[in-house]
Parts: C-alpha cells; sequence; structure tokens
C-alpha cells in the first residue's frame, strides 16, 4: 500500500517539479505593459547593483597637497677612501600629520 502511495506522489511530483523549470516570464496571459517591463527589468548580471552611476574610469590623481608627510630613517656618515668624498650623517626626520582645514585642534571638546 505504501509502495502505491509513493508512486503515485512521484507520478504527481515529477511534472510538477520539471513544469516549474521552465521559464514563463512573461506569460501569454499578461498584458502589453506588463512585457513591456518584464523585458526592460530583466537584464543580465551586469546590472544586476542596486546603484550604478556611470563608468569605472582609471584617474590620475595627483598626490593630495595636504596628505601627511612619511618618516625618513637616519643614515649613518660613510668616510672616504681615496677619490671617494665622505658622506655625512643624516637625522631622521619625523612623520608629519596632515593639515586638515576647518577642523579644531581637539574636535571631541564640546
Amino acid at each position: 500500500m505504501i509502495r502505491k502511495l509513493l508512486g503515485f506522489a512521484a507520478a504527481c511530483a515529477v511534472p510538477t517539479l520539471l513544469a516549474a523549470q521552465t521559464p514563463q516570464i512573461p506569460n501569454a496571459h499578461a498584458s502589453d505593459q506588463g512585457k513591456a517591463m518584464v523585458a526592460l527589468h530583466s537584464q543580465g548580471a551586469a546590472h544586476r547593483a542596486k546603484h550604478r552611476r556611470g563608468d569605472v574610469v582609471a584617474v590620475d590623481a595627483p598626490r593630495n597637497p595636504n596628505a601627511a608627510t612619511p618618516a625618513t630613517h637616519a643614515t649613518p656618515a660613510m668616510p672616504g677612501h681615496g677619490d671617494v668624498p665622505t658622506m655625512p650623517a643624516h637625522r631622521a626626520t619625523p612623520a608629519t600629520p596632515a593639515h586638515k582645514q576647518g577642523q579644531p585642534t581637539n574636535p571631541h571638546r564640546p
């Protein structure tokens, strides 16, 4: 008895599952305006983003003049030998923070 019920359930389920796999957008009963809207909105994966403004363009931006300058390492003095001149030592320079115009020195103070 259970075998007959399982066979009947499979006979009913297989056509339903196969029919659900076929795309039916837009269907024959939809209006012309509905078909046009579906054709307009069903585009590929390229247009699937929520917000898309313009195209991506590589920009060769110059360095920001207000950016922080990186620190440099100190160099040791190199004694000269023969024709090679003596190289003096250079101090390390600390990094300087970026200059942000229009902001107070302590923004957390009221």
